[in-house]
């Protein structure tokens, strides 16, 4: 068994775990996942938790290349949107963002995890978490954030991850940050190659060796797309990548995925039955942490 800590209970595993994508966003990669405006957002994630999702991920700004976003603008549809799923949803709500001040007040809002795709390299961010005592995504990536660059070649992709999310790691621990709190994710199409996300996923079972649950975030991805097509320049489209994402999500859960980060019912359906026939399907297990007075 393994334990991902949030800012207010313990997830055990397994089983393994959805998370739902809420992105308040008008421009997000996929057109099925854009909300617009915190109102929907807040409706869309209902919806989700209603199917049955275990957390929901929440973001306001795309991950794709494009200009900066200023804190406030972002901080405006994100947090209303954190706020009220976190009070209503029923579920864990994690916070995308890589902006500290952005993170911060979506933990006032409520949020249970920050989910930072600038792979921990700002010291404000992980001081922060260390504070406030949230779960943390760690997501591989070689640059900053939302910045076009051709991915490096990797002998063996695996090796990397596993030497740069130990440095990673180390570099968390050595700001305050309880090992604990910490979950990985891969980064599938950031800085990999097609052959590097096929290859992680094929060995995945490998990065156990990091001792921290793994979150995968492969919905509709453009690796995914570059396979139905059978080449990267022509890569099918977002709209038509979801059987693609069912197939790498249940392959994902056999090759011990915890949490994997989906748009779709149909990869929800897809995980809880990988998760039967691998014997671990049950109904998720989540203990409050006790109180300061308690």
């Amino acid at each position: 068994m393994s334990t991902w800590r949030l800012i207010d209970r313990l997830l055990e595993f397994p089983p393994p775990l959805a998370a739902g994508i809420v992105n308040v966003t008008d421009d997000s990669f996929f057109e099925g996942a854009r909300s617009e405006t915190p109102e929907r957002a807040v409706g869309d994630g209902l919806a989700l938790a209603e199917a049955g999702f275990d957390l929901l991920d929440v973001g306001a700004v795309p991950a794709r290349s494009g200009p900066a976003v200023s804190v406030d603008e972002e901080a405006a549809r994100l947090v209303p949107a954190v706020e009220q799923l976190a009070r209503r949803a029923g579920v864990p709500v994690t916070a995308d963002t890589f902006q500290v001040e952005v993170a911060s007040r979506a933990l006032d809002a409520g949020a249970a995890a920050i989910n930072d795709i600038s792979g921990g390299t700002d010291p404000e961010m992980l001081d922060l978490v260390a504070e406030r005592g949230c779960g943390y995504v760690l997501m591989h990536i070689e640059g900053p954030p939302r910045a076009d660059r051709e991915p490096r070649s990797h002998r063996d992709p695996i090796a990397h991850l596993v030497g740069w999310f130990g440095e990673r790691i180390q570099s968390a621990l050595g700001r305050g940050i309880a090992e604990e709190q910490i979950a990985l994710d891969p980064g599938l199409d950031f800085d990999l190659s097609v052959d590097d996300d096929l290859e992680i996923l094929r060995r995945l079972g490998e990065l156990r060796e990091l001792g921290r649950p793994l979150f995968v975030g492969l919905s509709r991805k453009d690796f995914l797309g570059a396979v139905l097509a059978g080449s990267w320049q022509g890569r099918a489209a977002a709209a038509e990548r979801e059987w693609a994402t069912a197939a790498a999500t249940a392959l994902a859960v056999a090759g011990g995925a915890e949490i994997v980060r989906l748009h779709d019912r149909s990869a929800l359906d897809a995980l809880h039955t990988a998760a039967a026939i691998g014997g671990s399907r049950g109904a998720a297990t989540g203990r409050p942490l006790p109180t300061a007075n308690g």
